[in-house]
């Protein structure tokens, strides 16, 4: 009996089968100082403990998409190990913040499967969940792979393509228990901008922008536990070592500081799409679109919903071609809702 795990290929997936993801993780505030060294991330509610209290938390909560990265890193050997490419995402909500101390581990369930016309690859989508210590489901999140298959004549299976929420309703998202901007101190988040200051329509250019280093990549891309081959091994893509997409959409994240650094809280994913690889080299450049704003019930809360595209240089605020394609440059279109003071 072999030993060793080849991962799983296209047609090792069926629609109801569940996945439990191996190697649960305890985040320490080791994985807050890595992250922040990674990026540099410095939205004030993931970086003082005295702020996230002013704010009604007990302390500071390790970063929402930290805490995405080590869920989705579980899933990577069960999933996508043998993935062509990650191709999108949706349904995605933040349940409970993550403090340092807590354990993480994951689990997913197959929700449909597509056989590609090549008869090489395969579309598999999964919902996957990540849960603590005490059972409590911390994020939610659907994403969809291209897999390889193993066998070219092994049979396609029935298609099944699930309906997916094109976004999120303000009365899906869950507000963090005990949240509460009433007294949030702008000077010490960095910008004096608030939820009443953003226009619906309204595109922000974050000016800054970032080479990515395939060293720093492949550490933050370890960290996580992400074994995808991909990432790691030039014998899978000769080109390069394609960047794994969590590390583009961390960045843009952190770019994205410059102009919105009171998004203070990702509790929603509505939609993304890695829509080109990157590779080491590259300049990651960001800009970001206000595309919806509520209002939440918590005092002092309000929610944005936000378009947030990473490039590899060109102009901001140019997505897509006539014909509706992404344009080369665009990395990432990223549709997410943050919480912000009102």
């Amino acid at each position: 009996m072999a030993k060793t795990n080849p991962g799983r290929f296209f047609e090792d997936y069926s629609v109801g089968q569940v996945l439990h993801h191996a190697v649960p993780r305890t985040v320490t505030d080791g994985e807050r100082a890595l992250y922040h060294a990674l990026y540099p991330a410095r939205h004030a509610l993931y970086s003082s403990d005295e702020f996230a209290r002013n704010c009604g938390l007990p302390q500071s909560p390790i970063d929402d998409l930290a805490a995405f990265h080590v869920v989705f890193g579980k899933t990577v050997p069960d999933v996508s190990l043998n993935a062509v490419a990650n191709l999108g995402y949706a349904e995605g909500r933040w349940l409970k913040p993550v403090y340092p101390g807590d354990t993480l581990r994951s689990e997913s369930e197959v929700i449909g499967v597509k056989q590609n016309s090549n008869g090489k690859t395969g579309v598999v989508w999964v919902r996957t969940r990540g849960l603590n210590q005490r059972d409590e489901v911390v994020i939610e999140y659907v994403r969809w792979v291209m897999v390889r298959k193993s066998n070219p004549d092994a049979p396609a299976p029935d298609t099944v393509v699930p309906e997916l929420k094109q976004a999120l309703e303000p009365q899906d998202l869950v507000v963090p228990q005990g949240l509460n901007f009433s007294s949030y101190e702008f000077v010490q988040a960095g910008e004096a901008h608030r939820w009443g200051d953003y226009a619906i329509g309204e595109k922000i250019d974050h000016v800054d922008g970032v080479t990515v280093e395939e060293a720093e990549h492949m550490l933050a891309t370890r960290l996580w536990q992400n074994t995808a081959k991909v990432h790691f091994d030039l014998t899978f893509r000769p080109e390069g070592r394609l960047i794994y997409g969590g590390h583009v959409i961390s960045m843009a994240r952190t770019l994205s500081f410059n102009g919105l650094a009171n998004a203070q809280m990702i509790v929603g994913l509505n939609g993304g799409a890695h829509a080109n690889p990157c590779f080491s080299g590259y300049t990651i450049k960001a800009w970001s679109e206000v595309l919806d704003k509520a209002e939440t019930g918590i005092p002092g809360v309000g929610a944005v919903r936000l378009r947030l595209v990473a490039t590899k240089g060109g102009e901001p605020f140019e997505l897509k071609n006539d014909d509706g394609r992404y344009l080369p440059n665009v990395l990432l279109d990223l549709d997410y809702w943050a919480l912000m003071p009102v």
